[in-house]
């Protein structure tokens, strides 16, 4: 690895000093890397690729936040208000791995190896495609630049193309991409490198995203003629609505990718995501349809285990609002059971989706040895009590210490095509039962529960997906119970994966998901409790202020003479949101949380940016 990022850099440390070498000089020293003698061969391009990985891939899903996953000091998107600022400089608005793409594009010519050049131009229209598919998450309307400007280019202080004209770009490269990127190669690294397929998901996946922002922002954005093309032609959100579920047919037809199975429902989903190599076990790959590759033994690791489980570290836990949607193992909801929202923790956990208790810390479960550790959460670790055990190996390989843990991380897997499949046709109003049983169906026989019903959940959609508090109440029409069963499907199946629930968010219009309660466990007031066979804690009255509130610390009697595990929390009640002395834990009661509405489903360009190009807009109600 270091090997690549070393070669590329000095690539592209030549290749700017090239610029200004004189018209006449073609020759150069054969020990000396040029644009002119680099580019030459299949290895010159592939080497100049890798970095795209590298630099593109998302290699900590674990730590994006959201309105169900929350940390002990949350970011400015979680906070919102007046913590969201316009930057400087930076915050996204980047084109450095633009430049490399179009440089790599522009360099094409000097390979005479012709089936390498068609398969690595393919390759880089993947990445630009990933590539703008991230900016217009970010910030919807970017200038589409599509070659390597250099500092005297007029292009340089370019305006922002509608975002209508960069996805129609967007789609020109990432079908030449599905059309010349190779199969799957039957060697190692396959896991890890972009073929055909990863296009075809990268396609249905940006598609989804457009159909459903503009479905739900009918109202353009940024500006008025962004879902407007340069020539005048438009689309409306049923074409990108098509294109997705288009790409994800042609995905699930190949037979190529399939759910990792091996018929043990209670541990499955969670064995897909702690093991410490997709290559070295072939079901598993099977699944996977794109991921990074973490290897110990090559010192290249991450921090997710520590982030979990060490008291000085972030202390990410699920909100009690994702707990409490798991369905019950019949396929039940638990929100309609008697007194769901102040249930003691073994007995809400209980008898639930076997996900739940593959994605949380819950009775049963032990990270050491049985009977050496607690079974339940360490409260120590985790801010809402609900502490995730997703990708955390096992404790003999000392996860727990800083960047130590080496399990490979998901960017695409199949499961997601058959969410973002069912999702297309339930927004396009085109979804059936047999539509069910080829997607949703097959995600739930892997846990052993029972198929979603479409005209059971139209019929009597549910209503904790509807409250302002806890769901989504701009959901409407015909297909509004199976659309909420979805997003339901989606954030259980997806928690930490993926671009991230927050974008989701985005694009149904939901931020205001990020003005609702993050609620914790609850707390039936002062005293020892048990939260597993192991997992014992007391809980005392830390102090009480007339304006604050009353304050509670834990104590662990298993640690002799052992301080607070944890700072005071709060405790209120889930019925009113007053303070109560027994309730859920108020996750974020010292940290204020607001979404804007009028401007925080765009990030905002940084001040630097707009100063040095006048020709830049601002995004709407950032100035």
């Amino acid at each position: 690895m270091k090997k690549y990022i070393f070669l590329s850099l000095a690539v592209a440390a030549v290749m700017v000093n090239a610029c200004n070498l004189e018209e006449e000089l073609t020759l150069y020293p054969t020990s000396q890397l040029t644009s002119d003698s680099y580019f030459t061969t299949a290895s010159d391009l592939q080497l100049f690729s890798n970095t795209f990985y590298n630099n593109l891939l998302d290699k900590e899903p674990f730590t994006v936040e959201s309105d169900v996953f929350v940390k002990m000091n949350p970011s400015n998107l979680i906070r919102g208000g007046a913590d969201r600022t316009v930057p400087t400089s930076g915050g996204g608005w980047s084109f450095t791995n633009l430049r490399k793409m179009n440089t790599l594009l522009g360099n094409m010519d000097k390979c005479k190896d012709g089936k390498a050049v068609q398969e690595y131009t393919a390759l880089v229209h993947f990445w630009r495609a990933y590539y703008y598919a991230d900016m217009i998450r970010k910030f919807g309307d970017v200038p589409w630049i599509d070659h390597e400007l250099g500092s005297a280019d007029e292009d340089l202080y370019f305006a922002r193309d509608t975002r209508e004209t960069v996805l129609g770009h967007m789609i020109e490269d990432i079908n030449d991409a599905i059309e010349h990127l190779p199969e799957p190669a039957a060697k190692p690294q396959t896991a890890f490198r972009v073929n055909r397929y990863t296009a075809m998901f990268l396609k249905a996946q940006f598609c989804l995203f457009e159909g459903t922002f503009r479905k739900y922002h009918p109202t353009p954005l940024p500006f008025e003629n962004s879902y407007v093309a340069k020539d005048g032609s438009t689309h409306d959100y049923q074409y990108y609505l098509d294109l997705a579920v288009k790409a994800c047919e042609d995905l699930m037809k190949s037979g190529v990718y399939r759910l990792y199975s091996t018929g043990k429902p209670a541990s499955d989903y969670l064995t897909l995501f702690n093991g410490s190599d997709y290559n070295s076990n072939a079901t598993k790959m099977n699944e996977i349809i794109l991921g990074v590759n973490f290897d110990k033994d090559l010192k290249i690791k991450h921090d997710c285990g520590r982030d979990i489980t060490n008291q000085t570290a972030a202390r990410y836990g699920m909100t009690k609002k994702l707990v409490d949607q798991y369905l019950m193992a019949d396929g039940s909801r638990f929100t309609d059971k008697p007194g769901w929202n102040v249930m003691p923790f073994a007995e809400e956990v209980a008898g639930r989706d076997p996900r739940l208790a593959q994605t949380i810390r819950t009775p049963g479960y032990s990270w050491k040895k049985p009977g050496t550790s607690k079974d339940g959460p360490e409260f120590a670790y985790c801010q809402t009590g609900y502490q995730t055990i997703k990708y955390i190996q096992s404790y003999d390989l000392k996860p727990f210490s800083t960047d130590n843990s080496d399990t490979d991380m998901p960017v695409y897997r199949y499961a997601e095509v058959l969410l973002n499949y069912a999702e297309a046709k339930a927004e396009l109003g085109t979804l059936t039962q047999g539509d069910i049983d080829i997607s949703i169906k097959l995600i739930r026989d892997r846990v052993g529960m029972p198929n979603l019903d479409m005209a059971a959940a139209n019929a009597n959609p549910d209503p904790y997906l509807m409250s302002e508090e806890t769901g989504y109440p701009n959901v409407e029409g015909p297909m509004k119970g199976v659309i909420l069963e979805i997003r339901r499907e989606r954030a259980i199946e997806l928690f930490q994966e993926g671009y991230g629930r927050y974008f989701d968010l985005m694009r149904w219009r939901a931020g205001y998901c990020l003005n609702q309660p993050y609620y914790g466990m609850y707390i039936p007031g002062p005293g020892a409790y048990e939260f597993g066979d192991d997992s014992k804690y007391t809980f005392y009255v830390g102090s009480t202020d007339v304006t604050s509130g009353t304050k509670y610390q834990i104590h662990d009697p298993a640690v002799e003479n052992e301080k607070a595990t944890d700072e005071m929390f709060y405790l209120v009640d889930p019925n009113t949101g007053k303070d109560a002395v027994a309730g859920c834990r108020d996750a974020l009661r010292t940290v204020p949380h607001s979404f804007d509405e009028k401007k925080h489903y765009l990030y905002p360009l940084p001040e630097k940016d707009l100063q040095l190009n006048t020709n830049l807009k601002q995004n709407p109600n950032w100035q």
